[in-house]
């Protein structure tokens, strides 16, 4: 007789917040996809393969909303999809930016299409894209782009282009003010898609041109957001955030914005600030989408052979981290397990417009699933502006799940669980 399942996953505890499941259930997968979800498969069901997940958690595959995986293309900075994907639990990555309307094709050819990982983007408002992780601001300005050529690129690659990428930040607008962002707008308006901003310094400023008030640019820029656009950076340690230097207080076009349907993506990063984090929280600030934003400065890639040039490079990080690493930080900040798993689940789901695909543990979906081990002890996590903290609860991965097929989480990028 045929197996009903060609694998089962048992008794985990499955945390679905699109779905509001939580609790232990089996997982019986057939054909790439999820064919029962239900207390106990037992009976006549049989199945080629059973994974005892009891004492994990297990959840829809893991969204990462912002990575940086156009590996060669941008140099240094991209790194290997499936390592910082599959290979890491995640099963879906975005990147943010690396892209652009003149390498769109060789992202889907050489990433996207090859990879193991789902891998979507947010195409680059630049026409250079993220070129050594936009190292040099010079080609970065409102001349650099081509609204009618990106509008077009998106449109021609629906299925993989979720939105557009730009910056506001201190250095850009010392050289050319806010135009590229009101150019972004325009594309995401016309290709009917999200724009994505970031937020916090990136550049130095230009050397001729006298200071620039952060907090100005925050309140020109917020203003121009629209729902479903997003902000990142909530946590940044650099200037321009959602804090406002003058008051230390959330800028009040921050929470304008916020009620109007602007979300907020916790680019983690070499950004991320405790500090930060724990002032905009107790303000009431929820993240809503949560992306690593690992690359090659900021992670040590094992062929790399240039470490001590890539760390004096001004995007360098010094704090190992992942996905998993970083929800950590979100359960020790405070948000319940729930609610985080939301942030790289069911948020990001409808964030992509992708809903009705991932994000849930539904039956008939593909059996996107990420199985993780939610460590309970002493951890030690340090951000980048050199702030450790002790954390009660560590979460890590364990395998991952893509169209029905395993792979361990055996990706070097991930920190150890000490």
């Amino acid at each position: 007789m045929n197996p009903t399942f060609d694998l089962i996953l048992r008794g985990g505890t499955l945390v679905d917040p699109m779905t509001q499941r939580h609790g232990v259930a089996d997982i019986g997968i057939a054909g790439g996809r999820i064919a029962a979800i239900e207390p106990a498969i037992g009976g006549d069901a049989s199945a080629r393969e059973i994974i005892d997940v009891s004492g994990r958690i297990v959840t829809a595959g893991l969204i990462d909303t912002h990575a940086h995986v156009y590996q060669h293309v941008t140099g240094r900075f991209g790194l290997d999809p499936d390592m910082v994907g599959v290979e890491s639990g995640v099963t879906t990555l975005v990147d943010q930016g690396g892209p652009s309307c003149m390498t769109i094709g060789g992202f889907r050819h050489f990433i996207a299409e090859r990879a193991q990982s789902r891998v979507l983007c947010f195409l680059s408002a630049y026409l250079v894209g993220g070129l050594e992780g936009h190292l040099y601001p010079e080609l970065y300005g409102p001349g650099q782009t081509n609204i009618e050529h990106t509008v077009r690129a998106a449109r021609e690659n629906a299925d993989i282009v979720r939105g557009i990428k730009a910056h506001a930040e201190i250095g850009g607008v010392s050289r050319w003010g806010l135009e590229v962002i009101r150019i972004g707008k325009r594309i995401a308006r016309e290709a009917g898609i999200p724009l994505y901003i970031h937020l916090g310094q990136l550049w130095p400023t230009k050397d001729d041109t006298p200071d620039i008030d952060a907090d100005e640019i925050v309140r020109e820029l917020v203003p121009l957001m629209e729902a479903g656009d997003v902000l990142a950076h909530p946590f940044t340690r650099h200037p321009g955030g959602f804090i406002s230097t003058e008051t230390n207080a959330v800028h009040p076009v921050v929470w304008a914005a916020l009620e109007r349907g602007v979300t907020v993506d916790v680019g983690h990063g070499s950004h991320f600030s405790f500090d930060m984090a724990r002032t905009v929280m107790a303000a009431g600030i929820r993240p809503y989408t949560l992306g690593a934003d690992m690359h090659g400065y900021n992670v040590r890639v094992p062929s790399a052979t240039d470490l001590a040039d890539r760390g004096r490079n001004p995007f360098a990080g010094v704090a190992p981290f992942n996905l998993t690493n970083a929800m950590s930080k979100l359960l020790y900040l405070g948000m319940g397990l729930d609610e985080v798993v939301a942030t790289v689940t069911s948020h990001p789901a409808l964030m992509l417009g992708m809903a009705d695909r991932i994000g849930s543990l539904q039956v008939g979906r593909e059996a996107d699933i990420s199985v993780l081990e939610l460590h309970r002890g002493r951890f030690e996590m340090t951000d980048n502006s050199g702030v450790t903290v002790q954390a009660g609860e560590m979460l890590a991965p364990v395998f991952a799940l893509r169209a029905g097929r395993r792979h361990d989480a055996t990706s070097p990028l991930i920190p150890a669980v000490a």
